[in-house]
């Protein structure tokens, strides 16, 4: 074994013993998985909660014998697959904290591998980077992570590529790879080659997430750096466009960095507004922050609000 390969493994020993020493136990209740959501199976059937209820889960049968409309819960299948969308196009290779926002697409990825391996499920990836959208095949077990890890760990940094895939192919590729109902997860920073402004237009890559969506329960983890939310007051620098090359120099002066500040929080919020537009669950994860912390917050935040939707109204609540 070379020493690259042993640091890489060391490494990779390192980010799962951070991951299950800090969220396995947190996070890992009665077969509960990276998220919680429904499976296929029907399960129970209980009144109806108008608003937080999907009506395509109603109950006709029970509905009728009792002139209350009632849902079918439903149990969360076992034995499913999670796949994960990695990208690692050029604008991930940048990073001014702990860590490139290569390396958390890596321990995000690795995330939600190690959690959902741990109840059985397998995993695979397909993988954005340069000229292909590579794909990794679904398997199970600690050693066949580890080599998804790995070689994720071990991809070149990207290089600007003419008429390369972008992020919205990168989706329909995921959607139309696997068609057996499970997890999804994207993993990208969502920059888009050409950025908009305009709340009013739809981001490319929107409508494909809205049709991975409508069948399987998606997870965006949204990736960014601090560098891409305001710039330091460093006077004349060179900027890089990672994605196509092309350089420019800009003097930094307080005018430009409040422009730039306002156009990236809007930028931010726009991917937002779109991710929820889309119905799915959306994680942020920055290079300056504990990214196991900010995961376990969501998880929880995320089972505790499925749990008070699907929590049985009260009496009080009845009338």
């Amino acid at each position: 074994m070379t020493a690259t390969a042993t640091t890489a493994e060391q490494a990779l020993r390192r980010l799962e013993l951070s991951i299950v020493r800090r969220l396995d136990g947190l996070l890992h209740g009665s077969y509960q998985g990276f998220l919680p959501g429904p499976g296929s199976e029907f399960g129970d059937s209980r009144v109806y909660v108008p608003g937080e209820d999907d009506i395509r889960r109603m109950d006709w049968a029970v509905t009728a014998r009792t002139t209350v409309p009632h849902v079918r819960d439903l149990i969360a299948d076992r034995e499913l697959e999670t796949w994960a969308l990695a990208d690692l196009s050029p604008s991930m290779d940048f990073g001014t904290a702990k860590m490139e926002k290569r390396d958390l697409v890596v321990a995000a990825v690795g995330a939600v591998g190690f959690l959902s391996g741990r109840i059985g499920n397998r995993f695979g990836a397909y993988v954005l980077h340069d000229e292909y959208v590579h794909r990794m095949p679904a398997r199970g077990g600690r050693p066949a992570l580890y080599g998804l890890l790995h070689s994720l760990m071990e991809a070149p940094r990207g290089r600007p590529v003419t008429d390369a895939p972008d992020l919205a192919e990168a989706i329909g590729v995921l959607a139309a790879g696997r068609r057996r109902r499970g997890l999804r997860v994207i993993v990208s920073d969502f920059l888009d080659a050409e950025p908009t402004l305009d709340p009013g237009l739809e981001l490319p890559w929107e409508r494909p997430i809205r049709r991975l969506a409508a069948r399987h329960q998606v997870l965006a983890i949204e990736v960014i750096d601090p560098r891409e939310l305001e710039l330091p007051p460093v006077g004349l620098v060179s900027l890089t466009d990672p994605e196509s090359g092309r350089s420019r120099q800009v003097r930094l002066t307080s005018k430009v960095r409040a422009a730039y500040a306002e156009a990236a929080a809007a930028q931010r919020a726009m991917t937002r507004m779109a991710l929820r537009r889309c119905g799915v669950a959306h994680l942020v994860l920055r290079t300056d922050r504990d990214w196991i912390f900010d995961i376990a917050q969501f998880v929880l935040r995320q089972r505790r609000m499925a749990h008070l939707t699907h929590r049985p109204p009260t009496s009080g609540a009845a009338r």
